[in-house]
């Protein structure tokens, strides 16, 4: 297999590799050793001489945040804000449209389900309509079907899961953004598993806010999340809250907001998390996101295909492009079985449950799916024995 990734020097990075195998990538992969430090040091400097002045001292790293998301985007610097994790920023986002009686959400079947809650207090609120898309028979958000909802009109917003929690799913994210872009319709993505184990660019997809997270497949720390807003689409949006980070009182006793998408900040912010989050992305950015994704699929291919060869495991990821998330059964252990006996031969998996993404799981009968997801630091001889432990209950 190979991929451009120098694997024995990420390994070398990622200490745990050394006692684990951690395959939960999807949940909370493991922090490079990078990123850790970045998070250790400035902890470290704002015991010794002060948080605000910690702060001043690494302004430079800080203002890089948003240029190293930037690139990692494919966006402008002033498009990027810093929130304190992924539920946040796609909130802060979600909660700035101007919605009215009568006015369309279309989403899809495999979307998270603290997302459709939202959809959910909108529609309670202020009268929104929230229409499913259906999906293709891949198991894919069905584009046509998208784009024929979209003609009957009053659709004011497309929000879609890149990468749903509950499998390796990739929905065809610019396909929908073309069409959101023509007909002049807000498109939210939330990209919270797909940023960190594939390119993802702003541009091609043509999405009008992105919210993401640190913990996932970027490896940074917990805590920390990020939000792109098109500097278009700005004066279209009401950020929920305000502070003095966001705007400022004027002359005439009214505020100004902050200028690009900084107005979605706050003031008081994780600051040694931020800069693990930037670190994180540098991280990414210098092992170069096409050959990571190469890796990361070549090794979920790899797991989903030995899985298929034990008895009695049956596999449900969906779509026609699948990446680092593979979802299965067995058919004579309950998941979070599967998961306690896994972990006592310090085998890191999650468990995915229908609560998480009722129209999909619910949908398919899946009350729960065991949830294994590699990354590039992974390797077969880690899929070998974890297809061993699993094949070998007692």
């Amino acid at each position: 297999m190979t991929s451009g990734i120098d694997v024995h020097k990420v390994r070398a990075e990622t200490p745990a590799c050394a006692n684990l195998i951690h395959f939960n990538n999807a949940g909370a992969a493991l922090m490079p050793e990078p990123v850790y430090q970045a998070v250790q040091a400035h902890l470290d400097l704002e015991r010794r001489i002060g948080g605000y002045e910690a702060a001043a001292a690494v302004q430079v790293e800080l203002d890089d945040f948003y240029s190293s998301f930037s690139e990692l985007l494919g966006c402008e610097p002033d498009e990027i804000a810093y929130i304190e994790n992924a539920t946040r920023a796609w909130d802060m986002a979600f909660y700035a449209i101007p919605f009215r009686a009568g006015d369309r959400i279309l989403t899809v079947e495999a979307e998270y389900a603290s997302n459709f809650i939202a959809f959910l207090h909108m529609a309670k609120r202020c009268g929104v309509v929230i229409d499913v898309v259906p999906s293709d028979a891949s198991g894919a958000t069905d584009v046509a079907a998208l784009e024929r909802m979209v003609r009957a009109g009053s659709v004011k917003l497309i929000a879609i899961t890149h990468v749903p929690t509950q499998g390796g799913l990739v929905n065809p994210a610019a396909e929908i953004g073309r069409i959101a872009r023509a007909n002049g319709i807000l498109y939210l993505l939330d990209a919270c598993q797909s940023v960190g184990q594939m390119p993802v660019d702003v541009g091609e997809i043509q999405c009008d806010m992105l919210s993401g997270t640190g913990r996932k497949f970027l490896r940074g720390p917990r805590g920390t999340g990020f939000l792109y807003v098109r500097r278009g689409i700005l004066d279209q949006l009401d950020p929920p809250f305000l502070d003095l980070h966001a705007a400022e009182i004027n002359a005439s006793g009214g505020y100004r907001l902050a200028p690009g998408a900084i107005r979605f900040e706050n003031w008081e912010s994780f600051v040694a998390g931020r800069l693990g989050l930037r670190m994180a992305a540098r991280y990414a950015l210098g092992l170069r996101l096409p050959a990571i994704k190469d890796r990361v699929y070549a090794l979920a291919d790899e797991l989903r295909e030995t899985l298929q060869r034990i008895p009695g495991v049956t596999t449900h990821d969906l779509g026609r492009e699948r990446c680092g998330i593979v979802t299965f059964t067995k058919a004579d252990e309950a998941p979070d079985a599967i998961k306690t006996r896994l972990a006592a031969s310090q085998i890191n998996v999650s468990v995915s449950r229908a609560r998480y993404a009722a129209l999909d799981l619910g949908k398919r009968g899946l009350p729960a799916v065991v949830r294994a997801s590699v990354h590039y630091y992974n390797t077969s001889e880690e899929i070998s024995r974890f297809c061993r432990v699993l094949s070998d209950r007692a």
